[in-house]
C-alpha cells in the first residue's frame, strides 16, 4: 500500500473557482475507455489539498435542493448542502491522473458530516479538498476524501466521503445474517425525478442516475439514486430535532432504484435506516 500523506507534506493550490463538475465526468468516462487515457495509476494519493475561495451560496439553487430532498425553504443550510457546494473541487481531485482509484467505478460506501455550526445563505465559504486513508478492502480499496468549508478561516463543516474501488482480490468475506428491518416510521414514494432534478441541482451528473443505458452500463437494471440525496432525505425527515452543532455519518448499503418505494425508520439512540420493501437495507445511519 502507498505512503500516507500526512497534513504537512500536501501541497496547497488554490483555484480561482469552483471546477465545472459536468466537464470533470466527461473527462473521467473518456478516460474509461480502452486506448482514452484509461492508463495505470499511481500507488500513492496525491500530495496535494485544493481549495477555491469566496464561494457564494446560490439561493435558487437551494431552494431547489430543499424541494427536492424535503427540506423546509431556509436561509439555513442543510447539512448536506455544503458537499453539493464544493462536491467539483472534490471530483477535481478524484480524476486528477495521479489520484490512484479511477472514477468510473468508484462507490461511494459511506458519508461523514460535522456541523460545527449552523450556517446561512449569506455567508460566503472557502473549500478546501484532500485524501486521506488509502486502505485495503476485501474487494478492493477505500479511500477518503475529505472536503472542509471554512467562513472567516474558521472552520464550519467538514464532510468525509468514502470511496470503494473494486479490484480483483484473493480473499472475500462470506456474507453473514442479515438482521431484522427495524419498524418503519414513513413510507417514501421515489421517482426517477429524483435522479434527474437531483443531478440537475448537484452537478453529479453520473448516468448510473440519470440514464437506463448508463445505469445497464455499470451493471443497474434501472437508474439507482445518488447516495447523497438519500442521505438528505432522511436528515430532512429528522429536521425538526437537529442541534445547531452535530455529525451525522451514514453507510450506503444496497441502491434505490428508480422508481421504487422505501421504508425510513427512525431509531430510539440516535440511528436512522433506509429499507427496500423486503426489509433490505439501503442505508444505515448515526446522529450524534
Amino acid at each position: 500500500m502507498g505512503a500516507r500523506p500526512e497534513p504537512g507534506d500536501r501541497a496547497p493550490v488554490e483555484l480561482a473557482r469552483m471546477p465545472v463538475a459536468g466537464a470533470l465526468h466527461r473527462r473521467a468516462l473518456l478516460g474509461a475507455l480502452p486506448g482514452l487515457g484509461g492508463g495505470r495509476r499511481g500507488p500513492d494519493l496525491p500530495a496535494v489539498e485544493l481549495t477555491v475561495r469566496g464561494v457564494t451560496v446560490d439561493r435558487a439553487r437551494l431552494a431547489d435542493y430543499d424541494r427536492i430532498c424535503g427540506f423546509r425553504l431556509s436561509d439555513r443550510l442543510p447539512a448536506t448542502f455544503p458537499h453539493v457546494m464544493g462536491f467539483p473541487l472534490a471530483l477535481r481531485l478524484m480524476t486528477a491522473p495521479d489520484f490512484p482509484l479511477p472514477l468510473v467505478g468508484l462507490v461511494h460506501v459511506g458519508n461523514r458530516i460535522t456541523m460545527h455550526r449552523p450556517v446561512t445563505a449569506d455567508e460566503t465559504i472557502d473549500f478546501t479538498t484532500y485524501a486521506e486513508d488509502l486502505r485495503p478492502h476485501d474487494r478492493g480499496r477505500q479511500v477518503d476524501v475529505v472536503l472542509v468549508g471554512s467562513v472567516g478561516g474558521a472552520e464550519v463543516w467538514r464532510g468525509v466521503s468514502t470511496y470503494l474501488g473494486r479490484e480483483r482480490t484473493s480473499g472475500g468475506r462470506e456474507p453473514g445474517e442479515r438482521p431484522a428491518a427495524p419498524t418503519a416510521t414513513a413510507h417514501w414514494r421515489v421517482e426517477p425525478r429524483v435522479g434527474t432534478e437531483y443531478a440537475r441541482i448537484s452537478g453529479d451528473h453520473n448516468p448510473i442516475h440519470t440514464s437506463r443505458l448508463g445505469a445497464r452500463l455499470f451493471g443497474f437494471r434501472r437508474p439507482i439514486a445518488h447516495g447523497m440525496w438519500s442521505k438528505a432525505r432522511c436528515l430532512a425527515a429528522l429536521e425538526a430535532r437537529l442541534p445547531d452543532a452535530y455529525t451525522v455519518e451514514v453507510a450506503f448499503k444496497l441502491p434505490v432504484p428508480l422508481p421504487s418505494t422505501v421504508s425510513f425508520a427512525r431509531l430510539p439512540d440516535g440511528g436512522f435506516a433506509l429499507h427496500d420493501p423486503r426489509g433490505r437495507p439501503h442505508l444505515a445511519g448515526h446522529l450524534r
